[in-house]
């Protein structure tokens, strides 16, 4: 399928108390490549081995943990000033601005918003494209199927963050009528089923390249994931969290929603990651999968079939 307008997740700036330590983690462990430092703003900037772009992952030192901003690549300048008035005309964000070119190291500019859920979003257009190592001097010609001197879990990209906010129904609203995404999968509740509690959102052809859980707050983080090749690949990623002594959440498991297989951790600071891989393909005239609140344990965590009550109620 075509890809048009908003193309996929770019980046995820993530708040850290102590910034060494993470880097430490995002690098040495997660096995992401460091790409530059903004020593004025404290901020270290790091992307996946398969992603083309100068970067992908933000870390910025902080009195407290979390979420600052997620970001999404659109397809052109022209594909961003039009999303850009469709968000104000839509009436359903707030605190609209322009963030100006090179605020993110070789990044065009940005434009910010506050989705209902409390959570701050960017679309941008222009990224400096450097190469994921495997071509010859830097271009795409004659490839190798992966670079040498790859290092820790060493996942592809940054793939998709899950949040957790109150108000689902605009921000639902906000990503398939504004935005143009799709809703791959759904969690419902109450008596009739009518209630969405968790919303599995993709601009692409992924299970999801967002998802969003309903509860009481605004502007939560639950985990920002990072794509792996293989189930192999997501034991692996076990064995080195384990050598260097990084706090496992879950998994190795399975999900039901997404299908996809994983293992959750923390970093230093308590922001919650996972590496992923498997999952299916989604095209916009898939029915979208529903799954019912008796069934969440089976949709969460699909070999056990139980639901862990810090996995959903942890959060940063």
């Amino acid at each position: 399928m075509a890809l048009t307008g908003v193309l996929r997740p770019g980046h995820v700036q993530i708040r850290v108390l102590e910034l060494e330590p993470a880097v430490k983690h995002y690098r040495d462990v997660l096995g992401l490549k460091e790409m530059a430092r903004d020593p004025k703003n404290k901020r270290v900037f790091l992307k996946g081995w398969d992603e083309h772009d100068h970067h992908s992952v933000v870390l910025r030192e902080a009195d407290e943990a979390g979420l600052d901003y997620m970001g999404w690549k659109v397809d052109s300048e022209a594909t961003l000033k039009k999303l850009a008035g469709d968000i104000d005309h839509s009436g359903l964000c707030q605190d609209l601005e322009w963030i100006p070119e090179g605020e993110h190291p070789e990044t065009g500019e940005r434009f910010r918003f506050t989705i209902p859920t409390g959570h701050v979003m960017e679309l941008y257009a222009y990224r400096k494209i450097v190469g994921n190592g495997c071509g010859t001097d830097g271009d795409d010609m004659n490839p190798e199927p992966w670079p040498e001197g790859l290092f820790g879990i060493a996942p592809h990209r940054f793939d998709h963050c899950l949040l957790y906010g109150d108000d689902l129904d605009g921000t639902v609203k906000l990503f398939t009528e504004v935005l143009g995404f799709g809703l791959a999968e759904q969690v419902t509740a109450g008596p009739e089923g009518k209630l969405m509690i968790g919303a599995f959102l993709t601009c692409a052809n992924k299970p999801h390249d967002v998802a969003f859980i309903r509860q009481p707050v605004k502007g939560k983080f639950h985990h920002a994931s990072f794509l792996l090749g293989s189930w192999e690949q997501v034991l692996r990623a076990g064995d080195i969290l384990s050598r260097h002594k990084t706090s496992i959440d879950i998994g190795p498991t399975r999900h039901g929603i997404t299908r996809g297989e994983t293992i959750y951790f923390f970093d230093p600071s308590g922001n919650r990651n996972e590496v992923f891989s498997g999952g299916y393909t989604y095209y916009p005239d898939k029915p979208v999968i529903t799954w019912t609140e008796a069934e969440l344990g089976t949709a969460i965590f699909y070999h056990d079939r139980k639901l862990n009550e810090a996995f959903l109620s942890v959060f940063t």
